[in-house]
């Protein structure tokens, strides 16, 4: 049953990440702008995040398996869709259903290891859930560059896409062989209009940054990003009212109240404003400035991964005894690394042979491995058990938004700074890099600021 359900886990976060790898294809062969490949990379994550507490309601109401079984059958429809766009904004509007789906299938997962596994053997379980969802952010550089370097069927990029509909139609009919039927609650609760107006007023940010720069910032972007502010303040005093009410709001804004978590889940949320980021401009400038092969560049990107997966769980032993110490080693490599790059960039120029990059990905690797899962543990251990669904969708939901603002509102900069054709990438990299130090340093502060106020 586990091994089912996980595989919703690493095809999620695998197609977050293997846009990143096959973005010069798309710029070259679908023609795809900037203002285009940014969308297709913060759409996914944006849709994502908006559908994760809803998505996880609708496994109360309709039953897990069944919830499951459907997100992936669309997932897989999704994905059909994505290959088989001939333009950018086909390509963008089949990644927003991506997105979706994705959010209707990840949840039932935890949900399936919560209502099947005993108490003594959930630890484990939920553990091969954060193994396997590293996996796919490690598969979706690796395997990636290796498909585009395949180009199974003269399939070329949508090779990426089409590899998830055989896998997704494996998933639904083991989905509906193994899994457990779960009883359907009839009383589970929605948030529609929560959902609608926090997910509207980060759309009226991240459309009109992403496509802004292009169009030469006309007046609808303007009106978009003023537009925001009202909405979203509707949308916090419709959650608070919502709560009062005893409603099931999708952000419970009581939570906030609690100044540790508070204080964690912003430092969980600007560290995904670096991550996502980071590698989606990192990719570029290896390929298009470095002249890398996909293949090639994903095997820059090897070592981080895998030890950024071995961190991660060596993390969680080491968290027990060192506290906080733990993810500010692990911020500090990060920000080494991060200015070994920006040297290597402003010393080897475009001459630079990408394998000098590997060392310092490594030492980043390590940092984060380090650094991101005792964000997500101190953050939830800061609430009361009863509190613990509504702390961890809360978080799911912010780091993901967090992903998709952090490569929009970055990524234009980089597009900006970086030039016609990506002239400049690796300058527009160096400077990126003290940004993330920067958001790194913040990080820290904030993990030590909660401890703070923890004790």
């Amino acid at each position: 049953m586990l091994s089912v359900a996980l595989i919703a886990a690493f095809m999620a976060v695998f197609d977050l990440y293997v846009v990143n790898i096959a973005a010069p294809t798309l710029r070259t062969d679908l023609h795809a702008g900037d203002a285009s490949l940014e969308l297709v990379v913060s759409g996914y994550a944006f849709t994502y995040a908006a559908g994760l507490v809803t998505g996880g309601r609708l496994g109360d109401r309709f039953g897990y398996r069944t919830m499951f079984v459907a997100g992936m059958a669309a997932f897989s429809v999704a994905s059909l869709l994505c290959a088989l766009a001939t333009t950018p904004g086909q390509l963008v509007a089949a990644r927003l259903l991506q997105g979706l789906t994705a959010a209707a299938m990840v949840p039932q997962v935890l949900a399936l290891i919560t209502v099947t596994f005993p108490a003594a053997h959930r630890a484990r379980a939920t553990g091969w859930y954060g193994a396997v969802s590293g996996l796919g952010a490690l598969c979706g550089q690796i395997l990636g560059g290796l498909i585009l370097k395949a180009d199974l069927f003269g399939l070329g990029w949508r090779g990426i896409f089409v590899v998830n509909v055989p896998v997704g139609v494996i998933a639904v009919a083991l989905g509906l062989t193994v899994l457990p039927r779960t009883p359907a609650a009839q009383k589970a609760k929605f948030d529609p209009i929560g959902a609608l107006t926090v997910s509207l007023a980060l759309a009226l940010v991240l459309v009109p940054l992403s496509l802004g720069r292009e169009s030469g910032w006309p007046l609808w972007t303007w009106l978009c990003l003023i537009a925001s502010v009202p909405v979203m303040f509707a949308a916090i005093a419709w959650q608070r009212s919502l709560l009062r009410r005893g409603g099931a709001p999708i952000i419970n804004t009581a939570l906030f109240r609690n100044r540790p978590y508070s204080l964690m889940l912003s430092a969980a949320s600007t560290y995904q404003l670096y991550f996502g980021s980071f590698l989606f401009a990192l990719t570029l400038v290896v390929q298009s400035w470095l002249g890398t092969s996909p293949d090639r560049a994903a095997l820059v990107f090897l070592l981080q991964g895998v030890l950024f997966t071995v961190a991660s769980m060596v993390g969680g032993k080491l968290i027990a005894r060192y506290r906080t110490g733990v993810p500010v080693v692990g911020g500090v490599l990060v920000i080494a690394g991060l200015l070994l790059i920006t040297g290597e960039l402003a010393a080897g120029g475009p001459g630079l042979s990408a394998w000098w990059l590997v060392p310092p990905l490594a030492v980043i690797g390590l940092g984060n491995g380090l650094l991101l899962p005792p964000l997500i543990g101190g953050a939830l251990s800061r609430v009361q058990p009863e509190q613990a669904g509504a702390a961890s969708g809360t978080l799911n939901t912010a780091q993901q938004f967090a992903n998709s603002l952090g490569v929009t509102v970055i990524g234009t900069v980089f597009f900006a700074l970086a030039g016609p054709a990506l002239h400049s990438a690796g300058h527009a990299m160096e400077i990126l890099n003290v940004v993330y130090a920067l958001l790194t340093a913040a990080v820290i502060a904030l993990v030590k600021l909660a401890d703070r106020a923890g004790r």
